[in-house]
């Protein structure tokens, strides 16, 4: 047996070597790379430019813009005593028209503003992109082509549809078969209290089968010249088991307010979120229309899924972007 040995050692090396050979060759064994690294750093060595955000804009008349933040790579130049900083960003955008427009960041007191010219040459601009807060507007020659621009967010799932409304301010997602009323008004306040806004409506199907009424709807109104923005002002005072509190959801601070009314066999469940700080005073409404149960025949319809229906409002109400 010990004469065998130096056999069995050869053989175990040749094993080695070529399972190693083997390994060496397979295109799936790689090092491992942090995601985005190598793409990142070489877009930033071919353009000089670093990007800094991307954002989508839904404007009047169904236009839309694509718009895409850099800065330079290169740090900004110290300025003069007593002179402002020369801004080295740009921004690419992508309106509906199927242009590709690439302008550079110019000297703003308010807002991000982009320009294809210089400033202080007299009629060396011809094309300006203003962006502020959640808003933008692209100029032409002096004329606006693309107004009441507003962020839009990303779609969650199952929220398809955007609604934008430059002159209330705000745009939203929402679902497959909702119906917009753009001359919703609540009056449940009374006589000379009525609240304008905009209302989405659920498709009939929802309510199909169930104890849910088909009126039921979520919308966005406004209570203009309102420095203490609160949901209180949205609803009926005094009502019996109204509840109020404060939250905070994806960054977003409301003032809220629930409460149940009843007439005939109905209820009619309401909430309000409304943003504080907004003027106008803007709030977020879930009204869910339902029968009684029990004044059904039996069998005739079933509970809705109130769960499944709150969801789907928080979701349209989390894409909510107000220009203020």
């Amino acid at each position: 047996m010990k004469k065998l040995l130096p056999v069995w050692i050869a053989l175990a090396v040749v094993i080695i070597g070529v399972v190693a050979l083997a390994f060496s060759h397979h295109p799936s064994i790689k090092t491992a790379e942090a995601p985005g690294t190598a793409t990142s750093a070489a877009s930033t060595a071919k353009t000089g430019k670093i990007l800094l955000n991307t954002v989508s804009y839904q404007c009047n008349n169904n236009k839309t813009i694509a718009a895409s933040f850099y800065r330079s790579a290169t740090p900004e130049p110290t300025p003069a005593a007593g002179e402002p900083p020369t801004p080295n960003g740009s921004v690419t955008l992508t309106p509906s028209d199927g242009r590709t427009l690439t302008l550079a960041q110019t000297i703003s007191a308010d807002g991000a503003r982009y320009s294809n010219g210089n400033p202080q040459q007299q009629g060396s601009e011809t094309i300006v992109f203003w962006a502020k807060g959640e808003g933008a507007t692209i100029t032409e020659n002096n004329a606006a082509t693309y107004s009441g621009c507003i962020t839009v967010k990303p779609n969650p799932g199952n929220l398809p549809h955007v609604y934008e409304n430059g002159v209330q301010g705000f745009s939203l997602r929402y679902p497959v078969g909702y119906s917009v009323n753009q001359n919703y008004q609540y009056q449940e306040l009374g006589p000379g209290k009525t609240i304008n806004g905009i209302s989405f409506t659920i498709p009939a199907s929802l309510a199909q089968g169930t104890n849910l009424a088909p009126d039921s709807y979520i919308s966005v109104e406004r209570l203009p010249n309102e420095t203490s923005c609160s949901a209180n002002l949205f609803l009926p005072q005094g009502m019996p088991g109204s509840t109020a509190k404060t939250e905070t959801q994806n960054g977003t601070t409301y003032s809220v307010e629930s409460y149940t009314g009843a007439a005939a066999g109905n209820r009619y469940a309401e909430t309000v979120y409304a943003i504080p700080g907004t003027n106008p005073c803007i709030a977020v409404r879930y009204m869910i229309h339902y029968g009684v149960l029990e004044n059904y025949p039996a069998g005739a319809v079933k509970a809705f899924d109130q769960q499944a229906l709150l969801s789907q409002f928080d979701a349209i109400r989390n894409t909510l972007t107000v220009q203020q």
